[in-house]
This record gives structure tokens, sequence and C-alpha cells, in this order.
């Protein structure tokens, strides 16, 4: 049943601009943990979009706390593993919340399923924004977590933020630099890239409104490995939710225009506070994150651009054996690292002291 709340009586702020329909009932594609506290809430950005994020909070809960925003994958919602990643890290003592971006799922935004890469990493700052003004949060001891795409959305917030103390990219992707390259950079030439920018350019007048597609169902048997592990996830009760893209119709074809001309990662190397970066060994993706910390921590001296000022709290984590989406809800070996993260966090935001 969804049933519709008055963001006056969730959010903090109380000055929001819509009435989002929210669902009462537990409908995640986890089981609700016994050691947390759980509610809806919502919050506003400041492009006016409003966002429905799940709160979590550890039953012992007292004083003022760290906290962790979570999000991601791209195309997907609140209840499949960003809600995991949340409700995890509060079972180990943080303050957290899993939000739906802008467009998608339970939160606000026309036409649905549609990215951009300023306002997505908004969504993020707006999210710290609502941890900051949380009465049981320390404002100063606030984290990130970005799973798959979120993950290069997570460093670009970190770049740019500098209340997020401490960042993990898991199992990232940079979708400014797929969209704009393809996978494993085969489309990175001038006559791939106009041949996209022409496509979509007739798409927008042809029928703007045309959704591209979830994960590919059923998986030709000649699919490459990656795909069948994203069906594994998204098309089965795995990760199956109604109203995630992913599992569904998709992105609009033009939804994520924006990203293909676009860059992220630009000014990581000028990231003070901590990050970690964590794959894993067999992710087809594993490029993007060895790619962006390298430049994270490096630069690149050959184009002027100077290493990282504090490459001292900056971690890199191939996780053996570990594919893309076993890094989504840890895969038949349950592959995430909770005690890593946990020690992760507690050391950069001081949450043991």
């Amino acid at each position: 049943m969804l049933v519709a709340f008055s963001l006056a009586a969730w959010a903090q702020p109380t000055n929001d601009m819509e009435t989002l329909n929210l669902t009462r009932e537990w409908d995640k594609t986890f089981a609700l943990s016994d050691k947390v506290n759980h509610r809806k809430v919502t919050f506003t950005t400041q492009y006016g979009f409003t966002l429905a994020a799940d709160l979590y909070e550890p039953k012992n809960a007292s004083g003022k706390m760290a906290a962790i925003a979570v999000s991601g994958p791209f195309g997907a919602v609140k209840e499949q593993c960003s809600g995991l990643y949340a409700m995890r890290m509060a079972e180990n003592g943080f303050v957290t919340i899993a939000f739906d971006p802008s467009f998608t799922g339970e939160s606000s935004g026309m036409p649905r399923r549609t990215a951009s890469p300023d306002i997505n990493t908004e969504d993020f700052m707006a999210a710290v924004d609502y941890l900051s003004k949380h009465p049981g949060v320390d404002p100063e001891r606030i984290g990130i977590i970005g799973i798959c795409g979120w993950g290069g959305i997570a460093l670009n917030a970190a770049a740019t933020d500098t209340r997020i103390k401490a960042t993990v990219a898991s199992t990232m992707y940079d979708m400014t630099r797929v969209s704009g390259n393809g996978y494993f950079d085969n489309d990175d030439n001038e006559q791939a890239r106009h041949n996209t920018r022409h496509a979509l350019s007739a798409q927008r007048l042809s029928n703007p409104a045309a959704m591209a597609g979830g994960v590919i169902d059923p998986v030709p048997a000649d699919a490459p490995q990656f795909v069948k592990d994203y069906h594994a996830y998204y098309k089965t009760p795995r990760g199956f939710h109604p109203r995630s893209g992913n599992s569904n119709d998709g992105w609009r074809v033009i939804g994520t225009q924006a990203y293909a001309n676009a860059r992220f990662l630009r000014y990581t190397n000028e990231i003070r506070s901590a990050v970690l970066v964590m794959h894993g060994e067999k992710a087809h993706s594993r490029y993007f994150g060895e790619d962006a910390f390298n430049y994270m921590v490096n630069g690149n001296p050959a184009t002027g651009i100077k290493p990282n000022p504090c490459p001292e709290n900056k971690e890199l984590l191939i996780i053996p054996g570990a594919t893309h989406c076993d890094l989504y809800d840890g895969g038949d070996n349950n592959y995430i690292p909770w005690d890593k993260l946990t020690q992760f966090f507690n050391t950069h935001l001081n949450n043991a002291q």
C-alpha cells in the first residue's frame, strides 16, 4: 500500500516543497536487523528535489554519533544494496541513511530515471545536510558510501564538500567515463562519440520519453559474464525490486546524456579526507577503481596534475575472488568486508573515541 506523507512530518529542514508517496511497509530485498531502528525520512536538495531515504539508527544509540550516507548502484533503489550497506553499518554503531537519488525510486523529479552529474553530486551533499542537522549526529563526523556508479559520484562529492570526512567507493564505475568512452574505453574516439551524440539528439525529437530497458532478460548464452552477474542480482529474488530501473525498464534513452560530455574526478587528487576504494579481484569494472585511486594519489605529473597532499589516508582494497556484483550484497561467499568498513570509518570519523 502506498501512503502519502506530509514532508513536514518527516524531514529536517521542514520547508519541503512536495509530498511523496512513501511505502510504509518493509519492502527491502534484505531482512530488517533486530539491532537497529528504522524509519522513512525525506530531505530537499538545493535544486528543489525532495529525496526519500531510510534512516537506520543503532538501538543502543546515545549522544552525538558518527553518520554515513549511502547510495547506489546507478539505476538501483535504496531497497536494494545501498539499504543493506546502511543497515549493516548501523548495526556497527553509525547513524546511516540510504537514499533514492533525484528522479528515481520514491524521490521526486520528472521525468523519471534521469541523471545529471551536478544534480547527483548535490544529492550526496544534501544527504550530508540532513545528517548534519540530525539531533543524534556529530556534524564533524560524517562519511559517505557510493556503490557502483555512485562510487564515482561519491568521489566527486568528496572532492567538492569538505564536510565529508571519509568516503568509501565500492565496486565503482566512473559513469562519465563509461558514458563517453564505452566499456573498457573501446569507444574512446571522436567518431564513436559523434555517432552516439547524433543518435541521442535524434531521440530527443522522435520519442524523448522512451526507456532504454533495464538489465537484459533473458540473458543470451554468449553474453559476457558480468551481464549474467547483473541478471543474477537484478532479475531474481536476490535483488529484484519493482521500483528499481535496473530490475525493470531502465533509464530514459536520453536520461544520461549529460554524463557523456562531463568528466568526474578532475580534482580528486586534492581530496584531503580519507578514501577507501574497494573492488573485487574479478570485477569487470576493476579498472575504474584502480585508475581512480592511482589518479587520486599520484595525480598526473605529465600534465601538471600534482600528487595528493594527503596520500596517507587513501587506500585501495582488492578483494580476492570477488566479482562486481559480489560487492552488492556479498554474493555466495560474503565478500563484503564489514569489519574493514567499520574499522575505516571508526578510524577516520573517530567513532571509537
